[in-house]
Protein backbone atom coordinates (compact mmCIF):
# COMPACT_ATOMS: atom_id res chain seq x y z
CA UNK A 1 0.00 0.00 0.00
CA UNK A 2 1.25 3.47 -0.85
CA UNK A 3 2.59 5.71 1.92
CA UNK A 4 0.74 8.71 0.44
CA UNK A 5 -3.01 8.98 -0.14
CA UNK A 6 -2.62 10.49 -3.62
CA UNK A 7 0.19 11.83 -5.76
CA UNK A 8 0.21 14.92 -7.96
CA UNK A 9 2.62 15.10 -10.89
CA UNK A 10 3.30 18.29 -12.84
CA UNK A 11 4.82 17.49 -16.22
CA UNK A 12 7.09 20.33 -17.33
CA UNK A 13 5.32 23.07 -15.32
CA UNK A 14 5.96 26.59 -16.54
CA UNK A 15 4.65 29.01 -13.91
CA UNK A 16 6.23 29.23 -10.45
CA UNK A 17 3.10 30.56 -8.75
CA UNK A 18 1.04 27.62 -9.99
CA UNK A 19 3.64 25.14 -8.72
CA UNK A 20 3.66 26.92 -5.36
CA UNK A 21 -0.12 26.83 -5.12
CA UNK A 22 -0.14 23.14 -6.03
CA UNK A 23 2.51 22.49 -3.37
CA UNK A 24 0.28 24.21 -0.83
CA UNK A 25 -2.66 21.99 -1.84
CA UNK A 26 -0.42 18.92 -1.53
CA UNK A 27 0.68 20.01 1.96
CA UNK A 28 -2.92 20.38 3.12
CA UNK A 29 -3.89 16.97 1.70
CA UNK A 30 -0.73 15.08 2.62
CA UNK A 31 -0.17 14.32 -1.06
CA UNK A 32 3.22 13.78 -2.68
CA UNK A 33 4.19 16.27 -5.38
CA UNK A 34 6.29 15.22 -8.38
CA UNK A 35 7.84 17.85 -10.64
CA UNK A 36 9.03 16.52 -14.00
CA UNK A 37 11.73 18.55 -15.77
CA UNK A 38 12.25 20.81 -17.53
CA UNK A 39 10.77 23.36 -15.15
CA UNK A 40 9.96 26.85 -16.38
CA UNK A 41 11.21 28.41 -13.13
CA UNK A 42 13.80 28.03 -10.40
CA UNK A 43 12.54 25.63 -7.77
CA UNK A 44 13.74 27.81 -4.90
CA UNK A 45 12.55 31.00 -6.59
CA UNK A 46 10.43 33.70 -5.00
CA UNK A 47 7.26 32.84 -6.98
CA UNK A 48 7.15 29.27 -5.68
CA UNK A 49 7.94 30.36 -2.12
CA UNK A 50 5.35 33.16 -2.17
CA UNK A 51 2.53 30.97 -3.48
CA UNK A 52 3.44 28.03 -1.25
CA UNK A 53 3.89 30.32 1.74
CA UNK A 54 4.96 28.47 4.87
CA UNK A 55 3.64 25.12 3.65
CA UNK A 56 6.62 24.20 1.47
CA UNK A 57 8.62 22.58 4.26
CA UNK A 58 5.82 20.09 4.88
CA UNK A 59 5.46 18.87 1.27
CA UNK A 60 7.07 15.69 -0.03
CA UNK A 61 8.39 17.14 -3.32
CA UNK A 62 10.32 14.93 -5.71
CA UNK A 63 11.98 16.32 -8.83
CA UNK A 64 12.56 14.01 -11.81
CA UNK A 65 14.81 14.57 -14.80
CA UNK A 66 12.35 12.97 -17.24
CA UNK A 67 8.97 11.30 -17.48
CA UNK A 68 10.67 7.90 -17.56
CA UNK A 69 12.55 8.69 -14.35
CA UNK A 70 9.29 9.74 -12.74
CA UNK A 71 7.51 6.54 -13.79
CA UNK A 72 10.31 4.45 -12.28
CA UNK A 73 9.39 5.88 -8.85
CA UNK A 74 5.59 5.74 -8.78
CA UNK A 75 5.22 2.28 -7.26
CA UNK A 76 3.66 -0.80 -8.76
CA UNK A 77 0.19 -0.23 -7.27
CA UNK A 78 -0.07 3.38 -8.41
CA UNK A 79 -2.22 4.16 -11.42
CA UNK A 80 -1.62 7.28 -13.48
CA UNK A 81 -4.56 9.43 -14.56
CA UNK A 82 -3.70 11.90 -17.31
CA UNK A 83 -5.67 15.08 -16.77
CA UNK A 84 -6.68 17.29 -19.65
CA UNK A 85 -9.51 19.36 -21.07
CA UNK A 86 -9.35 16.64 -23.78
CA UNK A 87 -9.74 13.79 -21.26
CA UNK A 88 -12.12 10.95 -22.05
CA UNK A 89 -13.91 10.65 -18.69
CA UNK A 90 -15.25 13.20 -16.22
CA UNK A 91 -13.02 13.30 -13.14
CA UNK A 92 -16.06 12.68 -10.92
CA UNK A 93 -16.78 9.38 -12.69
CA UNK A 94 -13.26 8.01 -12.14
CA UNK A 95 -12.68 5.60 -9.27
CA UNK A 96 -9.51 6.62 -7.42
CA UNK A 97 -7.60 4.52 -4.94
CA UNK A 98 -4.78 5.17 -2.50
CA UNK A 99 -1.46 6.05 -4.16
CA UNK A 100 -2.92 7.01 -7.55
CA UNK A 101 -1.20 9.75 -9.54
CA UNK A 102 -2.97 12.72 -11.10
CA UNK A 103 -0.72 13.87 -13.96
CA UNK A 104 -1.04 17.47 -15.22
CA UNK A 105 0.66 19.05 -18.23
CA UNK A 106 2.30 22.41 -18.81
CA UNK A 107 0.04 25.43 -18.57
CA UNK A 108 0.45 26.56 -22.19
CA UNK A 109 -0.12 23.28 -24.04
CA UNK A 110 -1.28 20.57 -21.63
CA UNK A 111 -0.14 16.97 -21.80
CA UNK A 112 1.24 15.60 -25.05
CA UNK A 113 -1.03 13.23 -26.99
CA UNK A 114 1.16 10.19 -26.28
CA UNK A 115 0.59 10.61 -22.55
CA UNK A 116 -3.14 11.13 -23.03
CA UNK A 117 -3.33 7.95 -25.09
CA UNK A 118 -1.10 5.96 -22.74
CA UNK A 119 -3.13 6.40 -19.55
CA UNK A 120 -6.74 6.75 -18.48
CA UNK A 121 -7.60 10.41 -18.99
CA UNK A 122 -9.95 12.56 -16.96
CA UNK A 123 -11.30 16.04 -17.43
CA UNK A 124 -13.25 18.71 -15.62
CA UNK A 125 -16.62 19.73 -17.08
CA UNK A 126 -16.68 23.12 -18.77
CA UNK A 127 -20.42 23.91 -18.75
CA UNK A 128 -19.86 27.61 -19.48
CA UNK A 129 -17.92 26.80 -22.62
CA UNK A 130 -14.48 27.71 -21.33
CA UNK A 131 -11.37 26.13 -22.81
CA UNK A 132 -9.61 25.32 -19.54
CA UNK A 133 -9.05 26.36 -15.93
CA UNK A 134 -5.90 27.55 -14.22
CA UNK A 135 -3.58 24.63 -13.42
CA UNK A 136 -3.64 25.14 -9.66
CA UNK A 137 -7.45 25.35 -9.65
CA UNK A 138 -7.73 22.15 -11.71
CA UNK A 139 -5.31 20.33 -9.41
CA UNK A 140 -7.31 21.44 -6.37
CA UNK A 141 -10.65 20.27 -7.72
CA UNK A 142 -9.39 16.89 -8.87
CA UNK A 143 -7.13 16.28 -5.86
CA UNK A 144 -9.94 16.94 -3.39
CA UNK A 145 -12.22 14.52 -5.25
CA UNK A 146 -9.52 11.83 -5.27
CA UNK A 147 -8.91 12.40 -1.54
CA UNK A 148 -12.64 12.26 -0.79
CA UNK A 149 -12.71 8.84 -2.41
CA UNK A 150 -9.56 7.40 -0.83
CA UNK A 151 -10.55 8.64 2.65
CA UNK A 152 -14.06 7.17 2.42
CA UNK A 153 -15.72 10.57 2.33
CA UNK A 154 -13.19 12.11 4.73
CA UNK A 155 -14.16 9.69 7.53
CA UNK A 156 -11.18 7.35 7.83
CA UNK A 157 -9.01 9.59 10.01
CA UNK A 158 -6.33 10.44 7.41
CA UNK A 159 -7.00 14.13 7.79
CA UNK A 160 -6.95 16.21 10.94
CA UNK A 161 -9.86 18.33 11.99
CA UNK A 162 -9.60 21.91 10.77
Amino acid sequence: MSDTPIQIALYQPEIAQNAGSVARTCAVLGARLHLIRPLGFLLGGAGVRRAGMDYLDSVDVRVHESFGAFMATTGSEARVFATSARGRELYSAAIFRRGDVLLFGPESVGLPEELLRGYPSVRLPMPGGGRSLNLAVSVGIMAFEAMRQVTNGWTDGLLGEG
